[in-house]
This record gives C-alpha cells, sequence and structure tokens, in this order.
C-alpha cells in the first residue's frame, strides 16, 4: 500500500471538486424554493451534506499528503457519518418522492395532476392547510401564471396554440382549471364555464378568474408543486448517488492509508507483520 496516501489524496482533491456540485444542488433547490418550488426547508440537508464534505475531504487529503495520523483518524470518523447521512438523504429522497407523475390528456401536450396520486410525509405536508397557506402565497408571489401570457407577432396565442404548450406541473395545476372541468378557453389564465355542466372535481368550483386567486386552492395546484419538486429531487438523488460511489471508494482506500501510516509509525518493514504465530517444526524424512 506505499501508494495509498498519493491514491487517498488525489481521491480526497476530487471528492473535494464534486461536493462543488452537491453544495450547487443545494443552492439551486434553494433558488427554486424561493421562484418554483416554494419549499425552503428541502435544501439545507444538502448544502450541510456539501459543505461537510468539502472540509473532511481537506482533512484527508492533509492527511494523506503529510502523513499525519490524527487528521487521518478525523477524516475517518467524520466521514462515516458524513456517508451515512448521504445514503439517509438518497433513501429519504427517493422514499417521499416515490408516487405521482401526471396524468396524459388527449389532445393536450401538457399533463394535468391530481392530489390523490400523491401520498406519504411530502404530500401531507404540502397539503397541509397551514403550510399550504405559506406556499399557494410564494407562488402567487413569484408571477409563475402571469408570465405564461405569449404573444405571435403581437397576437395572444390561441386556444389550439395554448394545448401544444408543454406546460410545468406548476404552471398546469395551479395557472389554469383541470381539463375535466370542460371550462373554455379564453386567454392563459382566464377560462369560462363550457355548454354543460362543470365537472365532478371538486377544484371546478375553486377556480376563480381573478388573477389573485386563479387555481391556488385547488388540489390540482398542490400535485402540481409534488410533481415539480419530484423533478427537482430526482435530479439532484443522480448527483447525489455517483458522489455517494466515489465517497465509498474514497473511504475504503483511506481506510488502507490509515492502516500504511500506523506501519510506518510503527516502524514495520513493507509486508511484514506485526506479529507472526510460532508454528511446530515438522518432522522431515
Amino acid at each position: 500500500m506505499r501508494a495509498s496516501n498519493h491514491l487517498i489524496g488525489l481521491l480526497n482533491f476530487l471528492t473535494f471538486l464534486l461536493s462543488i456540485p452537491i453544495l450547487g444542488g443545494g443552492i439551486w433547490l434553494s433558488s427554486r424554493a424561493n421562484s418554483t418550488d416554494c419549499m425552503r426547508f428541502l435544501q439545507w440537508p444538502l448544502i450541510v451534506i456539501g459543505v461537510a464534505i468539502m472540509v473532511i475531504s481537506l482533512a484527508g487529503f492533509a492527511g494523506a499528503c503529510y502523513r499525519n495520523t490524527f487528521l487521518m483518524q478525523l477524516y475517518l470518523f467524520c466521514m462515516f457519518f458524513v456517508i451515512a447521512a448521504l445514503i439517509g438523504f438518497i433513501i429519504f429522497a427517493y422514499a417521499v418522492t416515490d408516487k405521482g407523475s401526471g396524468r396524459s390528456v388527449p389532445n393536450r401536450a401538457y399533463r394535468d395532476y391530481y392530489l390523490q396520486d400523491y401520498s406519504g410525509w411530502l404530500e401531507e405536508r404540502v397539503a397541509s392547510n397551514s403550510y399550504w397557506g405559506k406556499i399557494s402565497s410564494c407562488i402567487r408571489d413569484s408571477k409563475t401564471c402571469k408570465k405564461m401570457a405569449v404573444t405571435v407577432n403581437g397576437i395572444a396565442e390561441t386556444e389550439s396554440m395554448f394545448y401544444l404548450r408543454k406546460l410545468n406541473p406548476i404552471q398546469s395545476g395551479c395557472c389554469k382549471p383541470p381539463t375535466d372541468c370542460g371550462y373554455t378557453y379564453v386567454n392563459e389564465t382566464y377560462w369560462t364555464p363550457g355548454g354543460g355542466l362543470v365537472g365532478t372535481n371538486n377544484d371546478c368550483s375553486l377556480w376563480s378568474n381573478d388573477q389573485d386567486q386563479l387555481c391556488y386552492s385547488c388540489s390540482s395546484c398542490k400535485a402540481g408543486v409534488l410533481a415539480s419538486l419530484r423533478h427537482s429531487w430526482r435530479k439532484v438523488s443522480v448527483i447525489n448517488i455517483i458522489i455517494l460511489i466515489l465517497l465509498l471508494i474514497s473511504y475504503v482506500i483511506g481506510c488502507a492509508a490509515y492502516r500504511n501510516n500506523k506501519r510506518i509509525d510503527n516502524d514495520e518493514p513493507y509486508g511484514e507483520a506485526r506479529m507472526t504465530k510460532a508454528q511446530p517444526s515438522r518432522l522431515q524424512f
């Protein structure tokens, strides 16, 4: 294991560089929390893990390069808990975003979203009245629905053009009524009841053409937020899994480097065990 110190130093430098995407993922989730998803607590575990990996990688790098046994011990001790925390975060992220996706709508490029397609801790948190008030206010303040307006040569888009748009989950769930309500398109955020009865979906009666209300109280809006969160978390989790694999490799080689440092500190020749068990001699004939 003579090369293990150099290898662990290289891997820790690489891990330090790769901790930047983890930190960047947390900052990206934070930016979406302020403008799109409006869930402001989800990014902090990722930011903390990213900073921890960055600091611990520097300790491991210094310990390997300067053959500092204490720093290597500190590195191995802390990295164990960071790896455990990252594994826990990845499992948690996949568990709470396991269910739910948009439903295809005939003759529409966008999807409709229904709260009953989701379940679990995240759905309960988003759907709770106390928490939803903050989320809906955030979405309203972000002017997501107002930004949907599109003009072509100064003319507002037509109904057929709108139906060909690929709306994101929050635009589809919060800025228009559900398709099964049978409303007639006037513009992106203004719809009138059709010729027949309004659908049985409870969201149909909650829709309002008031630009400060729209479908912010609808279950479809809550489902849209959940779908947006699911998409964001899954993208970040892919990066986290790659980082986790590299951390595990670095940790295994770090254990070998630590043993190598201990051997050198004890003045043990390379390849020689500290103790050898005496074996009884055998008679040779």
